[in-house]
């Protein structure tokens, strides 16, 4: 069901549920990367897993959360949005407070299976409104409105992240993304309201046909698999950054606050680049998108260059900078200005792909470049990160001491850190072969849809 006062016109008005349900968006973002932002961190120092390990639970965590929208998007056409997302928001609630209570390996895999599971009704529930509150017409600006909220979201979690982590500990974060859930929980209760019953009341074999539907749209695949190279980059903020700045530049390094340069990007420049590529096609923008994101991770990896340039500051007069700090701010800025032109355009894209009894399944399957790209982005993060950025703890106590004279600036980094750079060329290596793949996909669907134009005259 669409609002009629957002028919056939463009306009920037849409219907109340459209902003309950970002408002819904606000709070689950805030929850969930504040505890994101620091995964990895406290999995590692807190509950003991190692990099290794760490990246396999976190890769299937990250990954699934995007694929179960697959699943729960069709449960929520059935049962109803309203009654999804209080499901989703009971077992976030739940999820974020064991995960912060108990520090046990077993435990905190349990807990991010609930977080997973809420997260996977979010993704469907919150976007299939979005494409249910508005036409053709004005779904791109829609879609570059909710990527607003949900950006505002990732900065306010990230932001409150970092004093809670050096000021109370890893564990608070847990508490205080249980808190956001619980605030989110307490507004679908009172004021989210169904928009329709479409999808409703469906058998298991009419879902299943809605899957198989999904995936014989050729296209709409290749599509995914290409894309999920923008998002294996753009995941290493929380796979690999967090440690790799903390281990490199030391505790004083805030990755929380360098995280938050993304989302500030997207939440000033989305809705302008979103309004100056509206023109062109969805698969154009995604173009930009994959041009820009190879150069994001070359930057960081061109830290040791800046370093023997400047030393170990940085000026900028009134203040410095470590020089893998100033490569981690033009690396993640690159990253938020690359995210403008690909989400909204990506999310128009899956919104028309979808039967109209059908949104919320198209809607979670759109985030399947996530699993894909996620779920190898978190693992191979692991491996890289054991062996060229390894865990100090780890490390003789001999190698341990000169670790940390390198880092008070009276030494120079072991050997073993020497190269820890070279995480960030493998992963520019995978921006260009995303790129060139989207060039040749690009040029094969243009000769296929001139063909189908030409036999239809």
């Amino acid at each position: 069901m669409t609002d009629s006062s957002t028919s056939g016109k463009m306009t920037w008005r849409f219907p109340r549920f459209f902003w309950v349900a970002n408002s819904i968006e606000l709070f689950e973002r805030a929850a969930y990367y504040g505890m994101f932002i620091t995964l990895t961190l406290y999995l590692t120092r807190e509950v003991g897993f190692t990099d290794i390990e760490t990246g396999w639970v976190t890769a299937f965590f990250a990954g699934f959360i995007y694929f179960a929208p697959m699943f729960t998007g069709a449960i929520a056409d059935k049962i109803g949005f309203r009654n999804a997302l209080i499901i989703a928001f009971s077992l976030l609630f739940a999820g974020y407070a064991l995960l912060g209570a108990l520090q046990i390996k077993l435990t905190a895999i349990f807990s991010l299976f609930l977080i997973l599971t809420g997260g996977g009704f979010v993704k469907s529930c919150i976007t299939g409104t979005v494409a249910k509150a508005s036409d053709s017409a004005n779904r791109a600006r829609a879609y570059s409105l909710f990527y607003q909220v949900v950006n505002i979201g990732a900065f306010l979690g990230k932001t409150v992240a970092k004093p809670l982590r050096t000021e109370l500990g890893l564990k608070y974060i847990n508490f205080y993304s249980a808190s956001m859930a619980f605030v989110a929980l307490i507004i679908v209760i009172f004021l989210f309201k169904n928009i329709d019953r479409e999808g409703a009341g469906k058998s298991i074999g009419e879902t299943l046909k809605g899957l198989l539907r999904v995936f014989t749209n050729i296209r709409f695949m290749i599509l995914i698999f290409i894309t999920a190279g923008f998002w294996s980059i753009q995941g290493q903020l929380y796979a690999t950054m967090p440690k790799y700045a903390l281990r490199m530049i030391g505790e004083s390094a805030a990755p929380e606050w360098l995280a938050n340069i993304n989302p500030f990007m997207v939440v000033i420049f989305v809705v302008p680049i979103t309004q100056m590529v509206r023109k062109i096609s969805p698969v154009s923008s995604i173009a930009i998108s994959l041009l820009i994101i190879p150069l994001s991770a070359l930057s960081v990896s061109l830290s040791p260059v800046l370093q023997e340039v400047t030393g170990r500051s940085v000026s900028f007069g009134i203040f410095s900078l470590h020089p893998i700090t100033v490569m981690l701010i033009i690396g993640i800025a690159l990253q938020g200005l690359a995210e403008c032109f690909l989400s909204p355009r990506y999310l128009e894209f899956a919104s028309k792909q979808a039967p109209s009894d059908q949104v919320g399944l198209y809607m979670g399957y759109a985030h399947l470049n996530t699993f894909f790209a996620w779920l190898f982005g978190f693992i191979i993060s692991g491996y890289l990160l054991d062996a060229f950025c390894p865990d100090p703890t780890t490390l003789p106590a001999p190698v341990q001491e000169l670790y940390h004279a390198a880092l008070s600036g009276d030494a120079s980094m072991p050997e073993i850190y020497a190269h820890a750079h070279y995480i960030w060329y493998v992963f520019a290596g995978i921006g260009v072969f995303a790129f060139s793949c989207l060039l040749v996909f690009r040029h094969v669907t243009a000769r296929i849809d001139r063909q189908e134009l030409e036999s239809n005259q």
